[in-house]
C-alpha cells in the first residue's frame, strides 16, 4: 500500500522501521502503564498491532528475527546472572524440594491436560506443560519494597526458581534437540552425553576465561563485548550439539554470576543495553507472531488459554501447599511463595517460541497458533495474579514483623574515599560499592585535598578530573556519590576536618607510595589519620579488579571481637563476600573464632565462610601459602593502646612488603569509641613507647623460659 511518495506499507526503509520500533519502545510502556498493563505485555501487544496480523506496518523479516533471537538469548542470560546463588545455598534443601514440586506438579498436570483435554501429541503436551512449570520473579521488587527480601519463604522461592527454570530449560532443550536429529538407536544416550560434556565445559572454562580477561582488561566497553561474546558462544555451542541455544545462554549467566557483581558498572551496562534494545526487540517480534483475530475468532485459542491458565495457577498452588506442609510453614509464607512463583514470563516465552518454530514432518507446528496466542493471555493473567497476591501478603507479613529486629541497619554509615592517585580511584570506588549498605542513600563521599598555600589552577583542574572519574564509576552502578574538593593546611588535616563535618564512619585510602628510604610503609598520612580519628580506616592495595576476587582471607587478632568496631568491619566483609559470591576465610584463635561464627550465624548466614586456627599472631607468615594471586588478604590491625593491639603489628609493614608484595590486600583499623589518641599527650606518649617495650621484654622472657624448660 502506498502511503506517501516513495513510502509503502509494510515499511521497507530501514531508517523508518528502526524509528518506528524506537517510538514503540518509548511510547508503549508510557501509555499502557496508565492501564496497569505490565511493560512486558505492553511491548508484545504493540508488536501484535504493528505486525502482519495487525496494521501491517512492519514485516517480521530477518532483521527482526536476528534482533529478537539476540533478545531471547539475552533474557535467558540475565535470568542466570540475576540468580542469587547465596540465597539458594542458604536454603538449599528446601529450595531444591520446592523447585522440584513447582516443576513436577505443573508438568504432570500440563501433560494430562494437553494430551486428554486439548488432544495434542505427547511431545506437544510435554512442551506445553513446560510453559506451566517455568516461573519468573516478576513480583520480587514488591518484597524488596516492603523490606522482607531476607524472609525464609522469599529465599526458598528464589532458590526454587533457579531449580525450576533449569529443569524447564533442559526439557525444552531435549524436545528441541529431539526434532533436530535422528531418534534411532543411541540417540538418547548420545544426547545426554553431549549435554553433560558441553555443560561441564561451560561450567569449567567460562569462569576461568572470564577471570583471566577481567584481570587484564578494565575497559568497560571491552568487558561488555567480551561478556556478550561469551553469551553467544555458549548458545552457539549448544546449537552445535543439536540443543537449544537458550540453555547455553542461561548456563553462561549462571557461571559468570560470581564475576559480575549486582552492584557494578558492568552489570549496569548489561541490564541497560538489554532493557533498552535487545529484550524490547524480542518482545515486539513475539507480538508480531500473534493473530488477535484468531483469539476471538473461530480457533480454540480461548479454550487453550483457559486450560493453560487453570493448570498453571492450580499446579503452582499445589506445589506451595505441599512445601508448606512438609516444612510446617505458615499460611502467609505459603501465599508469599505462591505469589512469587506464579508469574510466567521469560522462560515461558522462550519455550513457546521454540515449540512454534519446530515444524513436524506433517507440516504442522509442534505448538500451534492457538498455544502462541493463549500464552499471551497466560502471561497477562499470571503476572497480574502474582503481583496482587505478593503485594497483599508482603504487606501483612511486614506488619507482623514490625518489631525492631534490625537495629544495626538503622545506624548511619558514611564512607569517605580519599582520592590522590588516579591509578587507584577505580579500585577504591569499587571497594566502597561492595562494602556499603545498599539500603542507605547518599552514603558515599569522594574527597580530594589541596594544600591551602597552593593556588595552582592545575591542581584545581586535576582535582575536578579525579572526582569526576570517581563519580562516573559510582554513577554507572546507579549509586550517588558526593564530590568534595577541600583546601586545607595539609592532606591529613583536610581529611580529618571532612570526617568530622560529614560524620564519616569509614575512610578508604590507597597505599602510600614511598618517595625515599626514610618514608614509612603506610606513609605519614596514615599515621596522622590514626592519631587524629577514631573512625574505621581502610588502607587498600589492589593488583586485580575488585569484582574478580575469588576468596577473601581475613586475619583476625585475639580480642578483636571486643572492639567497638567489630560489627562494623564484619558487616563490610560479609557483605562483600555475598556481593562478589566468594568465600570469606577467617584465621583467628579459638575464642575469637567462636565469636565470629556466632555473629555470622545471627547476622549473615547466607555468606559462604571458612574458619582456620591462627593461635599465634606472630605466625602470620603461614598465610603466604593460603593467599593466591586472585585472593584478597585482609589484616585486621588495631591502634596502639586498644584491646586487640599487639606489638607484632609493628612488623606488618615489613611482612607485607616482603612476603605479600604480589597480593591484593587491605589493612583495616577498626573504629574506636571515645576520643582519638592524640587528644591526650601523656596517653599517647605512654602508649607509643612504654607499652611496646614492656610487651617486647615480657614476650622475650616467656620464650626464653619456654626454651630452657
Amino acid at each position: 500500500m502506498l502511503l506517501f511518495d516513495g513510502i509503502t506499507l509494510p515499511l521497507e526503509d530501514p531508517i523508518l522501521k528502526f524509528l518506528l520500533i524506537l517510538v514503540i519502545i518509548l511510547a508503549a510502556p508510557l501509555l499502557l502503564n496508565k492501564l496497569k498493563i505490565p511493560y512486558l505485555l505492553g511491548l508484545i501487544i504493540a508488536g501484535a498491532v504493528i505486525g502482519p496480523h495487525g496494521l501491517n506496518l512492519v514485516l517480521r523479516d530477518s532483521s527482526i528475527i536476528l534482533s529478537g533471537t539476540a533478545g531471547l538469548l539475552y533474557i535467558m542470560f540475565l535470568s542466570g546472572l540475576d540468580m542469587d546463588m547465596s540465597d539458594f545455598r542458604k536454603n538449599g534443601t528446601r529450595s531444591l524440594v520446592f523447585g522440584l514440586y513447582t516443576f513436577c506438579v505443573p508438568l504432570l498436570l500440563g501433560i494430562l491436560a494437553g494430551y486428554y483435554i486439548l488432544g495434542f501429541s505427547i511431545y506437544s503436551s510435554i512442551l506445553l506443560a513446560g510453559l506451566f512449570a517455568s516461573q519468573t520473579l516478576v513480583a520480587y521488587p514488591i518484597v524488596t519494597r516492603f523490606g522482607i527480601s531476607r524472609h525464609r519463604s522469599v529465599s526458598i522461592a528464589v532458590g526454587g526458581t533457579a531449580v525450576t527454570d533449569t529443569l524447564t530449560l533442559l526439557v525444552l532443550a531435549v524436545i528441541g534437540g529431539l526434532f533436530k536429529g535422528e531418534t534411532g538407536g543411541l540417540f538418547w544416550i548420545w544426547l545426554v552425553v553431549k549435554v553433560i560434556f558441553l555443560g561441564a565445559l561451560i561450567i569449567y572454562f567460562f569462569p576461568r576465561i572470564g577471570r583471566w580477561f577481567f584481570h587484564r582488561y578494565n575497559d568497560n566497553v571491552m568487558q561488555f563485548i567480551f561478556v556478550l561474546a561469551m553469551v553467544f558462544l555458549g548458545a552457539g555451542l549448544m546449537e552445535l550439539v543439536g540443543m537449544e541455544g537458550i540453555l547455553g545462554a542461561f548456563l553462561a549467566g549462571l557461571v559468570l554470576n560470581r564475576l559480575i557483581p549486582h552492584v557494578s558498572p558492568l552489570m549496569d551496562h548489561l541490564e541497560f543495553v538489554g532493557n533498552a534494545l535487545f529484550i524490547p526487540y524480542f518482545l515486539i517480534g513475539v507480538g508480531m507472531l500473534i493473530n488477535l483475530r484468531v483469539i476471538f475468532g473461530e480457533g480454540d485459542a480461548l479454550k487453550v488459554a483457559a486450560v493453560m491458565i487453570t493448570m498453571a495457577l492450580t499446579g503452582k498452588w499445589i506445589a506451595c501447599w505441599l512445601t508448606q506442609k512438609i516444612y510446617r510453614m505458615s499460611v502467609l509464607e505459603r501465599n508469599l511463595m505462591y505469589g512469587l512463583s506464579n508469574a510466567q514470563a521469560a522462560a515461558t516465552l522462550a519455550a513457546v517460541l521454540v515449540g512454534y518454530n519446530i515444524i513436524l514432518p506433517t507440516g504442522e507446528r509442534l505448538l500451534n497458533d492457538d498455544v502462541l496466542n493463549g500464552t499471551v493471555l497466560l502471561i497477562l493473567v499470571t503476572c497480574v495474579v502474582s503481583s496482587l497476591i505478593t503485594e497483599r501478603t508482603a504487606r501483612k507479613m511486614a506488619m507482623d514483623d514490625s518489631q525492631p529486629e534490625n537495629e544495626s541497619s538503622k545506624e548511619t554509615e558514611k564512607i569517605l574515599i580519599s582520592i590522590a592517585n588516579p591509578d587507584t580511584i577505580e579500585d577504591m570506588v569499587n571497594l566502597s560499592l561492595v562494602i556499603r549498605d545498599p539500603k542507605l542513600k547518599d552514603n558515599l563521599l569522594a574527597l580530594n585535598v589541596i594544600n591551602d598555600d597552593n593556588n595552582s589552577d592545575n591542581l584545581r583542574i586535576r582535582s575536578k578530573h579525579y572526582l569526576e572519574k570517581a563519580e562516573m564509576i559510582a554513577t554507572e552502578a546507579n549509586v550517588p556519590l558526593k564530590k568534595v574538593t577541600r583546601y586545607d593546611l595539609n592532606i591529613a588535616s583536610g581529611i580529618i576536618h571532612s570526617v568530622k563535618e560529614n560524620e564519616i564512619t569509614s575512610i578508604i585510602t590507597g597505599l602510600h607510595r614511598k618517595k625515599n628510604i626514610t618514608d614509612s610503609y603506610f606513609g605519614i598520612l596514615a599515621e596522622h589519620l590514626l592519631n587524629g580519628l577514631n573512625c574505621e580506616i581502610i588502607i587498600s592495595k589492589f593488583l586485580i579488579p575488585v569484582h574478580t576476587i575469588k576468596r577473601i582471607v581475613v586475619a583476625v587478632p585475639p580480642k578483636a571481637e571486643y572492639e567497638s568496631g567489630f560489627p562494623h568491619w564484619m558487616e563490610h566483609f560479609c557483605r562483600m563476600g555475598s556481593t562478589l559470591g566468594c568465600r570469606v576465610h577467617f584465621f583467628a584463635n579459638e575464642k575469637t573464632t567462636i565469636r565470629l561464627q556466632a555473629w555470622i550465624k545471627k547476622r549473615h548466614k547466607q555468606t559462604l565462610t571458612d574458619f582456620s586456627l591462627l593461635e599465634d599472631w606472630n605466625d602470620l607468615l603461614v598465610l603466604t601459602g593460603q593467599v593466591s594471586y586472585d585472593h584478597l588478604l585482609v589484616i585486621i590491625s588495631a591502634r596502639p593502646g586498644t584491646l586487640s593491639y599487639d606489638s607484632s603489628f609493628e612488623k606488618l609493614p615489613r611482612q607485607l612488603g616482603k612476603y605479600f608484595s604480589n597480593n591484593s590486600f587491605i589493612v583495616l583499623y577498626p573504629n574506636q569509641s571515645g576520643e582519638p589518641l592524640d587528644t591526650s599527650f601523656f596517653s599517647k606518649l605512654y602508649t607509643d613507647t612504654e607499652t611496646r617495650h614492656y610487651e617486647k621484654v615480657g614476650k622475650w622472657f616467656y620464650r626464653w623460659f619456654k626454651k630452657e624448660g
